[in-house]
């Protein structure tokens, strides 16, 4: 089992910076895809970006794109999901998730253990 605990969240303007963690524990996941995914009100899960675990390879969405980034400590094992030049539409709670495969892939359905997630939410 792999435990995962998101924090970070929070109210910020548009424009603004914000940066998520998540935090991994129990099993390794040395060899894990790690992935962030957010679902605003009324809409499905949607896939934002994620980092092969140990190659260091990412993906981003195209809505994300050149705005977050996605870097990691091994020696914590965390993830961040560092956000900037928000947007209102990037409104949303945000879930970090893992899958115990090498290939990155951007279907919530394929990953295979998820955290509580974080509540984002940006004024304009």
């Amino acid at each position: 089992q792999v435990q995962l605990v998101e924090s970070g969240g929070g109210l910020v303007q548009a424009g603004g910076s914000l940066r998520l963690s998540c935090v991994a524990s129990g099993r390794t996941f040395r060899s894990y895809v790690m992935g962030w995914f957010r679902q605003a009100p009324g809409k499905e899960r949607e896939f934002v970006a994620a980092i092969n675990w140990p190659g260091g390879s990412t993906y981003y969405a195209a809505s994300v794109r050149g705005r977050f980034t996605i870097p990691r400590d091994n020696g914590k094992n965390t993830m961040y999901l560092q956000m900037n030049s928000l947007k209102p539409e990037d409104t949303a709670v945000y879930y970090c998730a893992a899958r115990a495969s090498w290939t990155v892939v951007t279907g919530a359905s394929d990953y295979d253990y998820w955290g509580q997630g974080t509540q984002v939410t940006v004024s304009s």
